[in-house]
């Protein structure tokens, strides 16, 4: 045994504080050190911004892309309290912004989860070089300074706010990320995917930073899912049937809730984008599960009814009724259960048997009151086996 081993004592151990940890392996809580890390620092701090919205306290969300490489996140609520709040040993803005998994105590399915590893703000903080808050409240302007997570000052009392809400605007630390320009198309694209989930959602997206002047776009989708699938259609050929077919569904057998929008193309592709509590799932998991369960028993009872399918047909399987079939799931849960830390998979064997129920129940009902689409869509699917 080395002499080292034989005197390890207290002295060996390293203690780091939160933002040291954080600096020291910046990958372990925003994915990278290249643009998806870049882009995770914007949506830990817009994610505070989008569940103020989602939970009434807030009407919009305002991110903007400075010229000076800066991230600017505005909210038109309240404002984030600035005083001593319970245990947290501080100003409440000054725990969202130094405390992991701090935040206003909103969640499962009533908030959007962007926040990869469920962090927050702090972690924008620690990996920027500078971060300013601001807030609004009770007729109040307060502001914090920061630099790569260390307080400058404790919140101080400027003067007063021609208005309420919250704004933090920082710039991420060229030290450890291998590019501080945000891309516009990678912040639109996920802006606009929360604004078709999260119906009534209103988010803005400024780009300041071309010489010829800003450039704005602003991302809000009565329709929901079903605006979603319109959307994911534009540019994808004539569909066989012209109803985006899409329902809600409350159950509280998997404690929240299931939003499914469908549409059937004359395209071979097959396209089902599903999300759990706004998080994007590309494996899938239970919710495609028993969203291709509920089709293809609605379809096959649908078909066997109107003799489209004989006594000897087998029923139809989910490969069937995916050609030409564009869809989004959505699937909003109290506490859903994520398969691996990038929550690529969702899991929970309820869900998949109550998005069924809901799919099959909805499905079928439509396929009952519109004849002569169903017959299109069901016709097609049938043909198609038949080909094959």
């Amino acid at each position: 045994m080395s002499q080292d081993a034989i005197r390890y004592d207290a002295s060996h151990l390293e203690v780091l504080e939160w933002w040291e940890a954080i600096r020291k392996r910046p990958g372990m809580y925003v994915g990278s050190t290249g643009e998806r890390g870049l882009h995770q620092l914007v949506f830990e701090v817009a994610g505070l911004a989008v569940n103020e919205v989602l939970a009434g306290r807030a009407s919009s969300v305002d991110v903007t892309l400075t010229p000076d490489g800066g991230v600017r996140v505005a909210d038109d609520g309240p404002g984030v309290p600035v005083e001593a709040a319970g245990d947290t040993g501080g100003p409440s803005l000054e725990a969202l912004l130094t405390r992991p998994h701090a935040g206003a105590g909103l969640g499962g399915r009533h908030a959007a989860a962007m926040s990869l590893f469920g962090m927050g703000p702090c972690v924008t903080n620690a990996l920027s070089s500078h971060l300013t808050a601001e807030v609004g409240r009770e007729g109040v302007r307060w502001v914090q300074e920061y630099k790569r997570g260390v307080a400058l000052t404790p919140p101080t009392a400027v003067g007063p706010a021609t208005g309420s809400g919250t704004t933090i605007t920082y710039w991420p630390d060229t030290d450890i990320f291998g590019t501080a320009k945000c891309s516009f198309a990678v912040l639109a694209e996920r802006f606009r995917e929360l604004a078709f989930l999260n119906q009534g959602l209103s988010i803005s997206l400024t780009d300041e930073r071309p010489p010829g002047g800003s450039r704005p776009s602003r991302f809000r989708f009565p329709g929901g899912t079903r605006d979603f699938v319109a959307f994911l259609d534009a540019r994808a050929g004539a569909p066989v049937h012209p109803d985006v077919i899409a329902f809600e569904r409350e159950d509280p057998q998997m404690a929240g809730t299931v939003e499914v929008a469908l549409r059937w193309r004359g395209s071979r592709e097959k396209r089902v984008r599903s999300f759990a509590n706004s998080v994007l799932t590309p494996d899938g998991g239970t919710h495609t599960m028993g969203f291709h369960d509920g089709v293809a028993a609605a379809v096959t009872y649908y078909a066997r009814q109107r003799r489209l399918l004989t006594a000897t047909d087998p029923d139809l399987g989910t490969d069937q009724i995916g050609e030409g079939l564009t869809a989004v799931v959505s699937v909003k849960l109290d506490g859903p259960e994520f398969l691996g830390a990038t929550h690529g998979t969702l899991g929970g064997a309820a869900v998949r048997a109550c998005v069924a129920s809901a799919v099959r129940e909805h499905l079928g009902a439509w396929l009952e009151g519109h004849p002569e689409q169903a017959a299109a869509v069901v016709g097609r699917i049938v043909r198609g086996t038949r080909q094959n």
